[in-house]
């Protein structure tokens, strides 16, 4: 696994492979040793810490240890901790700098209302901000109807946050519509786990990316999205063979032993092409696939036609590389699979998840160490989202349409079964278009950026002018969706609240308070609890008092499910094993501890009727918007560095984190591309699709292949280009796929 030069290296902000090593490789002892090193958790000498706690991380879905260094309370400094079994006293840049959005000067500290007459935002008080909530949303209801207010949440807040706030919002408000912003990163590998194995479990853990001899990503680009998962990749000792399978030549693809840079949407035709050649080859378990799965033979024959030929040409590929690629996973020992954006942003995302899933199973790869089909999730929550946001799923992971489900919650909660609706939300996308409809006229948006973030980002932006009524909940009243709220209300961050976070692995860590929140901002616990108040629903949620107090509600509603977590006694147990993963229930026995790392499926039973695996499978279809003379290119958008996160909305507070990536977006394309269209290195280009047109820098560079272009998603105006296309499995968009034109300025 040798590492060749990073083709950005050259490009000024930008982090190359050298700049990661320094950021998380060889360099973290010492930056453990002197937290200065870098201009990273400098402290001035009159803030000495005091006194250490620990918590994990507020950005993504590794979920590391962190180590927070206190003064007479606060969190004053930040470094990894070395004692968690996720991170193993390593960070990346936005985990050394996680206190740094606290401390923006842009913090919303008081609710602020839209003046009807000024059209200015303007302070007022919580007393005022939820009598208007409560005024505007019920008479919302009593005109349009109740399921005509809506949410639009997070993968950010704690579970505890998550479950109060749809708890509140359906069983409460009478509400129906909710969904969180784990639509655009984890709805397909939630759908396709559920569909393929009986519930949403990824089944590894974070000790297989040590174990594997073969691991193979598909549209994971670990080095810049996930860095700690990477170094545990640079941690294995058998010398794995790593094949990656990205239309971009990534970081990730350059240190790879195999690059199968195949042409853009083409991988469902070339995973049935790679199943296909490997029953082909003899490479089935065939005592494994009879024992625990179903559907194995119907799948065999479906794949049959995808010839290695079919396959190539699907994918551009050299037959050779096809081949070597085949070979390789055929005489793996441990394979494992992993995936992430690339393929859950995809017009047929859950199928395509299904096709490494079914390669997994009739391989036997799962289950074993080293192995397993692995989704690696976005943000830090999306696991929690996916099993207790109470948003499509009923609280521990269950169905909202089968009555036994629901008159379970409610035997848990003590309320009302009638208080549970008996259908599921629309979901994100749906959300959007009833309020194009008419049919949803207040919207309520809780720590996401929707107007930034989503698909076709001007069309949303224009219909959020059609709402009666716009709650934005929030760190800051300069995002682009608060911009346009009628309420925002003033929410506390990662480190001034306290709850739980559910990482990749399905680790449930801690996340402390270790500093007072600006103002009159309140954590969004507070906030729903408030709401719950005004709203006149405050009793059905007594027992959920504090965080803690619900964190054994849920475990209460986890009871007898594959997420089960009645084993977990409290906060403390939590902080004393460095995190507990999913399941660990209290049939394990009084004063048994859970082991570090555990993996799911070890007995090869899976969470169905009859205990097997299913192979699923569809023919591929084609993309909804192919290139054409006016727009040729083919235009793919993706993580820019390891120093941004999602919309800039808090990387952007940082001073190390800005001058670590480029403060003006830019766009890399071909130096073929480049030298037909007479466009120089880092000159002005504009990119333009069917919904708008950018103006970028150009960066030239052969990591894009002749034909491509690749914007970083976290620069403004990005998602204004993208097309609203979507999975039909779990709704998530395709955001690597639309049709470009390219020009000179």
């Amino acid at each position: 696994m040798n590492a060749e030069p990073s083709p950005f290296s050259s490009f000024p902000g930008r982090p190359g492979n050298s700049l990661l090593r320094e950021w998380t490789g060889p360099m973290t002892a010492d930056l453990v040793r002197s937290p200065g090193a870098f201009g990273l958790g400098q402290v001035p000498a009159r803030l000495k810490p005091d006194a250490v706690t620990t918590a994990v991380c507020g950005f993504c879905s590794t979920g590391c240890g962190l180590k927070l260094h206190l003064q007479n309370g606060e969190a004053v400094n930040v470094t990894p901790d070395p004692d968690y079994p996720v991170n193993l006293g390593m960070a990346c840049p936005k985990g050394w700098e996680v206190l740094a959005p606290l401390d923006a000067s842009d913090r919303v500290t008081t609710p602020l209302l839209r003046n009807p007459n000024s059209g200015k935002l303007e302070p007022v008080s919580w007393e005022m901000a939820m009598e208007t909530f409560v005024a505007r949303m019920r008479d919302i209801q009593e005109r349009h109807g109740a399921h005509s207010i809506a949410f639009l949440s997070t993968g950010q807040m704690c579970t505890e946050e998550m479950a109060l706030l749809g708890s509140v919002f359906k069983f409460g408000m009478g509400g129906l519509h909710g969904d969180s912003n784990t639509r655009q990163c984890m709805a397909t590998a939630h759908v396709a786990y559920k569909q393929s194995f009986g519930f949403d479990s990824p089944p590894y853990t974070y000790a297989d990316f040590e174990e594997s001899d073969v691991l193979v990503f598909v549209g994971a680009n670990p080095c810049i999205a996930h860095p700690i998962m990477w170094q545990r990749v640079l941690r294995n000792p058998h010398h794995p063979e790593i094949l990656v399978l990205d239309p971009r030549r990534t970081e990730t693809a350059v240190n790879a032993t195999l690059h199968l840079p195949l042409a853009p949407k083409s991988d469902l035709t070339l995973l049935y092409g790679i199943a296909a050649a490997l029953i082909a080859r003899g490479a089935v378990k065939h005592d494994f696939v009879q024992a625990h799965t179903q559907g194995f033979e119907e799948f065999a024959a479906f794949v049959t036609p995808f010839t290695p030929e079919r396959a190539c040409a699907a994918a551009n590929l050299d037959r050779a590389v096809f081949d070597r690629a085949v070979e390789v996973i055929a005489r793996g020992r441990r394979v494992s699979f992993w995936w992430t954006m690339g393929v859950n942003q995809s017009h047929e995302s859950t199928r395509t998840a299904q096709a490494l899933i079914n390669i997994a199973l009739m391989t036997g790869n799962i289950g074993r160490p080293g192995t397993g089909a692995n989704s690696i999730t976005g943000q830090c929550n999306a696991m929690g989202s996916r099993l207790y946001a109470n948003a499509t799923s009923l609280l521990g992971g269950r169905d909202f349409t089968k009555p036994e489900h629901r008159a379970r919650v409610a035997a848990d909660l003590g309320v009302e079964p009638s208080n549970i609706p008996d259908q599921q939300s629309w979901a994100y996308d749906q959300i959007i278009d009833g309020i194009d409809r008419g049919d949803i006229r207040g919207l309520w948006v809780i720590a996401t950026n929707s107007a930034h973030s989503w698909i076709d980002a001007g069309r949303l932006d224009a219909l959020m002018g059609k709402l009666d009524f716009l709650v934005v909940q929030d760190l800051y009243a300069t995002t682009d969706t608060a911009k346009r709220a009628h309420l925002i209300l003033p929410a506390a961050g990662w480190g001034e609240k306290e709850g739980t976070l559910i990482n990749s692995e399905r680790r449930i860590g801690r996340v402390k308070k270790v500093r007072r929140a600006p103002g009159q901002a309140l954590s969004d616990f507070a906030i729903f609890r408030l709401v719950a108040a005004a709203w006149g629903c405050g009793p059905m949620f007594a027992e959920w008092s504090s965080p803690e107090a619900t964190f054994q509600v849920l475990k209460r509603l986890s009871a007898g499910q594959p997420c089960d977590i009645t084993g977990i006694r409290d906060y403390a147990h939590l902080d004393r094993a460095g995190g507990i993963q999913w399941p660990w229930s209290s049939a394990a026995g009084v004063g048994v501890e859970p082991a570090t790392e555990r993996r799911l499926f070890a007995d090869g039973i899976f969470p169905m009727p009859d205990g097997r695996a299913r192979f699923l499978f569809d023919p591929p279809r084609p993309v909804s918007e192919p290139t054409d003379d006016a727009f040729p290119f083919v235009l793919l958008t993706g993580r820019g560095t390891s120093a941004q996160w999602h919309t800039n909305t808090r990387t952007s507070k940082s001073e190390v984190l800005r001058r670590l990536y480029p403060a003006e977006a830019y766009v890399e394309l071909n130096p073929e591309d480049a030298r037909r269209l007479g466009i120089s290195p880092h000159s002005k280009v504009t990119v333009s699709t069917r919904r708008g047109r950018l103006e970028v820098n150009a960066f030239v560079t052969p990591t894009v292949n002749p034909g491509h272009l690749f914007l970083p998603m976290h620069y403004d105006g990005v998602n204004r280009l993208t097309a609203a296309s979507f999975d039909p499995h779990s709704r998530q968009p395709s955001y690597k796929h639309c049709a470009a034109a390219l020009a000179r300025v």
